[in-house]
């Protein structure tokens, strides 16, 4: 991600010799960030949005309601809107993380889209902790981008986390039905598209909310509608690759962003960049 700072989910960022931010967003209510600080990342400060953040390096320390927590590599933070907070390093080392800020309507859409009633949004009284799920879902945001399809799986895996990790909510359970004729035409649609799909495009198609078809799609087809998309863009990126074709030519046709979004997608789906790929199948 090309480094750059969005105004609403980082008011009160401070740089310093050394450190860096780099972010993308906001798009659709969800912004990605990864930070580097050696000490003083920054000062108090507030925001309207979840922050749902995994610690990669050292530990970060920060003040929020009235404590001093600390977060280890592998744990996730989870930052409530409007909740006063800072950052700082707690060792000599310095720290990195890796944050997903997300629109509380994003998270409220998905949640009714799980529970199937109205419900408030979920609150996490331990704002350190160790949630494989949550973690999961903050380190596939950074590998995936903020493709609309994309955008909405990453919202419903971080509100089924944090409904897991309240209580007083309901959890998240499968669907209890899934609408097959509508899931069919949603497939059909992700089919016959190269470019990328909007998710009000899908929802006018199957007369499902986006998290619902999201939740009966994974059910029925084992994936999200995001990653069904993506792989029918690579298959058709590799048939086109094995015919000799440019990689630049191939990569623009499967609708991704530029050659370096197509590479980065290929190898994380194949496991080898699709250079490699045609040389093999060249040998």
């Amino acid at each position: 991600m090309a480094p750059s700072l969005g105004r609403s989910a980082h008011e009160g960022l401070e740089r310093s010799c050394g450190d860096r931010v780099r972010s993308r967003g906001p798009i659709g209510g969800v912004e990605l960030l990864q930070a580097w600080f050696s000490g003083r990342g920054f000062g108090p400060h507030r925001h309207d949005t979840y922050g749902i953040a995994v610690t990669d390096h050292g530990v970060q320390t920060f003040d929020y309601r009235g404590s001093v927590e600390r977060s280890l590599p592998g744990q996730v933070t989870v930052l409530h809107p409007d909740e006063q907070h800072d950052g700082r390093a707690g060792t000599e080392g310095g720290f990195s993380y890796r944050i997903v800020y997300v629109a509380p309507a994003q998270i409220g859409a998905a949640v009714r889209g799980i529970t199937g009633r109205p419900t408030p949004l979920p609150f996490v009284r331990e704002p350190v902790a160790v949630s494989p799920r949550l973690a999961r879902a903050v380190t596939a945001a950074f590998g995936s981008g903020l493709e609309p399809l994309a955008r909405d799986t990453l919202i419903l895996r971080l509100a089924e986390g944090l409904l897991a990790a309240d209580p007083s909510l309901p959890t998240a359970g499968r669907p209890r039905r899934l609408d097959l004729p509508a899931l069919g035409r949603a497939r059909d649609v992700l089919d016959s598209r190269l470019t990328v799909v909007h998710s009000a495009e899908i929802e006018r198609v199957t007369g499902l909310t986006r998290y619902e078809l999201a939740r009966q799609f994974r059910a029925a087809y084992g994936t999200s509608p995001y990653r069904y998309s993506l792989l029918r863009r690579l298959d058709f990126a590799r048939d086109g690759l094995r015919r000799g074709e440019r990689m630049v030519e191939v990569a623009l046709a499967a609708g991704f962003a530029d050659q370096a979004h197509f590479t980065r997608m290929f190898a994380s789906t194949y496991g080898m960049p699709p250079g490699r790929y045609v040389l093999l199948h060249a040998a």
